[in-house]
């Protein structure tokens, strides 16, 4: 297949800000798309040559692609980084270098998605002595062979930077589109999706053998599952009047959720995002691999404990263990207990059909077992005023809340149900918890803010659109020491203009790509002219904001940006503060 059909592809789409116009374009170019491609064609659209929890890393530095440009074009590295600084994308510099490029050869090699995914694949393997000479060799080998828009393209999926305005939800409705001729069958594709965490397996398995092919994917040990996620309620009274029953509290744990496969005594862990951690966690490793079972998924929330008295500490002081170097000195100088909450599979036994009752009884005995594991302290309870006092204590023994958990609930991997509720200690203000908001601009700061960002333009999630739609500006509760980390952060995340799937009427001084979450609370939410969460859904032409927001002081490095608070969660909050003030 020409790669030049997925450049024209790509060119279309990032001209698109309608999201109806984008999944048409996508869809057309999966019609043109050979099946025995389209993997490639997925994985490519993702800007990666694999999922992530394979760990290959395709990307290039800038600086890097900048010496191949020197070298393959007649442009000066002057006249280079001239154009980087006024474009801010390396791959429109790779057009315009391509465009002033003096013809030399007469004949060209064909270039195709099979040799640009090849040679992708050659980059990101190849590692050592002399690894930067060779990367070079492959790149410039694809730019000598490419039109100026294929080039600008190879070089923003070697940066990490396509700019397409697409997530994985539009992916999996074009894939429905073009396969089933419904967007409505996406759900048959998602359920996959959320088993196998691998867009460009399930594209091809539909690709060749339709809706059908898809029963064949079952959990496989080694490969992540997507996490179940839980919705919020504000009161135990909700809670019950949603629930009913009998249902169960777990301590809500301040840590890093972690998904523990082992086969035959070798363990892979992997994070909220999918990412393979299992370096990072040598201790879990160990502990676990002492398992006598064929094969187990297990989740655990990990958190970094007080080596004098034991007690649990904060979130940030457990991502000491995410450093790159020096993981032996991490793991003695932050140790962590492991507290399992769920199991997914056991002994070749698929359990997310299974009830969480029959799930956390096998957890037990696993416990039993093994006694360096821990398992979330729980309680089974079917009254408002036990709700309440297992929360208070939970918060005296230093967690954020609870996690309520209906008993006969299944395990529904990717979903965000009412089978499990968050229930967080009432703050203050009108807000009854934190909301996770993306970072989308930053306005520049003044005074002893100066070179840095004064206020940080931040985003909620519409899932039904897969939009983020502007929320708030904030500019309280950092330090100078968390600006600078912030700041760092979002300097691999600027772009030219406003993100394709960001809708925001303010205008800010700096644009990023939807990626860097934050923890963020306030006094309640209102409703706004300028901000576009919810518009139009209480009143015309306006939005709902959050009013006086302030950091909490977390970076929420452990979730993906659709993994964030959505406009629906945020509809919710607002009724019910409207409740409060009718009672």
């Amino acid at each position: 297949m020409d790669y030049s059909v997925v450049a024209q592809a790509y060119e279309d789409m990032e001209k698109t800000r309608k999201r109806l116009e984008l999944l048409e374009i996508l869809a057309n170019l999966f019609k043109n798309t050979p099946s025995e491609v389209i993997e490639r064609v997925i994985y490519l659209t993702q800007g990666k040559i694999k999922p992530d929890f394979y760990g290959i890393e395709v990307g290039m530095s800038d600086k890097l692609v900048m010496k191949v440009l020197e070298k393959s074009t007649s442009m000066s590295k002057v006249r280079i980084q001239e154009e980087y600084k006024k474009t801010g994308d390396l791959g429109e510099v790779t057009k315009i270098a391509l465009s002033n490029k003096i013809q030399t050869t007469l004949v060209k090699d064909r270039l195709t998605v099979e040799r640009v995914y090849s040679t992708f694949e050659d980059i990101a393997n190849t590692t050592g002595h002399g690894s930067v000479d060779i990367k070079i060799a492959h790149l410039s080998g694809l730019l000598s062979d490419c039109t100026p828009l294929e080039g600008k393209y190879i070089i923003r999926t070697l940066t990490g930077i396509l700019r397409l305005g697409i997530a994985d939800y539009t992916v999996l409705d074009a894939l429905a589109v073009t396969y089933t001729g419904d967007k409505k069958n996406r759900g048959y594709l998602e359920r996959t999706y959320n088993i196998s965490s691998d867009l460009g397996k399930v594209a091809k398995i539909v690709a060749e053998k339709g809706l059908k092919g898809l029963e064949e994917i079952n959990i496989v040990v080694g490969t992540p599952i997507r996490p179940m996620l839980a919705e919020r309620l504000s009161s135990s009274q909700e809670i019950i009047d949603k629930v009913g029953g009998k249902m169960s509290l777990e301590y809500k744990l301040d840590g890093e959720r972690l998904q523990i496969h082992v086969k035959k005594k070798q363990v892979s862990i992997f994070s909220r995002k999918l990412e393979n951690i299992t370096n990072h966690y040598p201790d879990v490793s160990s502990i676990m691999s002492e398992i006598n079972i064929e094969n187990i998924i297990v989740e655990a929330e990990a958190v970094a404990i007080n080596k004098e008295n034991g007690s649990y500490l904060p979130f940030q002081e457990l991502m000491h263990r995410r450093r790159k170097h020096k993981i032996e000195e991490a793991v003695k100088n932050y140790p962590i207990s492991i507290n399992l909450f769920d199991i997914i599979f056991f002994d070749n036994e698929d359990l997310t059909d299974s009830s969480y009752e029959r799930r956390r009884k096998i957890l037990n005995s696993i416990v039993k077992k093994n006694k360096k594991l821990d398992i979330v302290k729980n309680k089974i309870i079917q009254s408002a005023e036990e709700i309440d006092n297992f929360l208070e204590q939970s918060i005296e023994e230093g967690c954020e809340g609870l996690v309520i958990k209906d008993l006969q609930g299944t395990y529904r991997a990717g979903a965000r149900e009412y089978l499990w509720i968050k229930l967080k200690r009432e703050y203050k203000s009108e807000m009854s918890d934190t909301l996770d908001l993306v970072v989308i601009g930053a306005i520049y700061g003044k005074g002893k803010r100066v070179n840095r960002y004064g206020a940080l333009l931040l985003a909620a999630y519409d899932k039904e659109e897969d939009m983020f739609r502007s929320f708030c500006k904030v500019g309280t509760g950092f330090s100078d020491e968390q600006l600078k980390i912030i700041y760092e952060k979002l300097q691999k995340c600027i772009i030219k203009d406003k993100h394709a799937m960001v809708d925001s009427k303010m205008e800010v001084d700096v644009w990023f790509k939807p990626n860097i979450v934050l923890e963020i609370t306030g006094s309640e939410i209102t409703i706004s002219p300028i901000h576009t969460a919810n518009m139009n859904e209480i009143r015309k032409d306006f939005g709902l904001a959050l009013r006086f927001p302030i950091f909490t002081g977390r970076i929420r490095e452990d979730k993906m940006a659709q993994d964030i608070t959505t406009t629906m969660e945020i509809m919710n909050e607002y009724r019910k503060q409207l409740k409060k003030v009718i009672n």
